[in-house]
């Protein structure tokens, strides 16, 4: 049986990529692992963040629109990331360096049975930082040792992530019965899952919330990819979720991973993605982020579209 080792990587939308480039290495301390454009758009940037190498379940990626208005919050979005830190007291070293930096943030609270610290980017994208609590991380997470924060409290890669649906039933169906998540607790109005039972690299917290869907803007998450180990596996899911009814993007190869797209019963939008062949297929683990990189199908147009980017270093 094909089961989810948790997290690939998750998308959120910036209006302004310089800022956030500032902010995800520069406060978070994270690597800018890949500097690259939206292939279904190439005039825009495409950030991506993580470990030494944006190792899957790393990996914080982002698309520029400039023309992004502000988020309206609702119901029927992913609403909140979750990151990993070592321990409590990474949570205490967070939250002096976010009130150091002028950093929107909450007081330490427990989230999903886990020590926890709110705050928001520059754009008020909501994420949380957990205290992983020296429990099992994937393998072949990769620390970056050059990263602006101290080592002994580095964020190690995303924890649980926040879905929040007007129906909740029908989104938990979709991670039970068609991924095979584990159901850890379960209330009228909220459920945690896990795709690896006890570990919260590949956790969902689910919310139930009536009202209009959310408006998403500058600072919304676009979609959750979830991890697969080849294509392959990835084929295998299309079959799956086809014959759960859903309509899938079907096998699209995006350079750096293969992937399919598909919107679930509440509209929420899933990416399978598989776990390679990675960044470096096109650079040195050195180099990484530090040049624009383009698949080879748009390679003939470099000069074209890095004459509408703006820098951001």
């Amino acid at each position: 049986m094909h089961k989810i080792p948790g997290h690939h990587h998750i998308s959120m939308i910036t209006k302004n990529a310089k800022m956030n480039n500032q902010f995800y290495q520069k406060v978070l301390g994270l690597r800018r692992v890949k500097k690259t454009v939206n292939q279904d758009s190439p005039s825009m940037y495409h950030l991506f963040y993580g470990d030494l190498t944006g190792s899957a379940g790393t990996e914080l990626s982002f698309f520029e629109m400039s023309m992004a208005g502000r988020t309206v919050r609702g119901t029927n979005a992913i609403t909140q990331i979750g990151l990993l830190v070592p321990s409590f007291e990474s949570l205490e070293y967070w939250k002096n360096r976010f009130e150091l930096l002028d950093v929107v943030h909450g007081e330490i609270i427990t989230y999903a049975g886990r020590e926890a610290l709110t705050f928001e980017d520059s754009e008020g994208l909501r994420l949380i930082l957990l205290n992983n609590n020296g429990e099992e991380v994937p393998k072949h997470w990769s620390a970056w040792e050059d990263s602006i924060v101290e080592q002994k409290h580095r964020i190690l890669g995303m924890g649980t992530t926040e879905i929040t649906v007007r129906y909740l039933d029908r989104t938990a169906k979709t991670l039970k019965d068609m991924f095979g998540y584990v159901e850890v607790t379960r209330s009228e109005k909220e459920a945690i899952y896990q795709s690896v039972e006890g570990q919260s690299f590949g956790e969902i917290v689910l919310k139930q919330l009536e009202g209009p869907s959310e408006k998403p803007g500058r600072g919304s998450i676009h979609h959750l990819a979830i991890r697969v180990k080849n294509e392959e596996e990835l084929r295998y899911w299309d079959g799956v979720v086809k014959e759960r009814g859903f309509d899938s993007s079907g096998v699209i190869d995006r350079f750096y991973f293969q992937s399919l797209y598909f919107r679930d019963s509440n509209g929420i939008l899933f990416e399978i993605a598989t776990d390679g062949p990675g960044f470096t297929i096109d650079s040195t683990v050195e180099a990484l982020g530090k040049e624009l990189d383009l698949p080879p199908f748009l390679e003939s147009k470099r000069a074209e579209i890095e004459a509408k980017l703006q820098p951001i270093d």
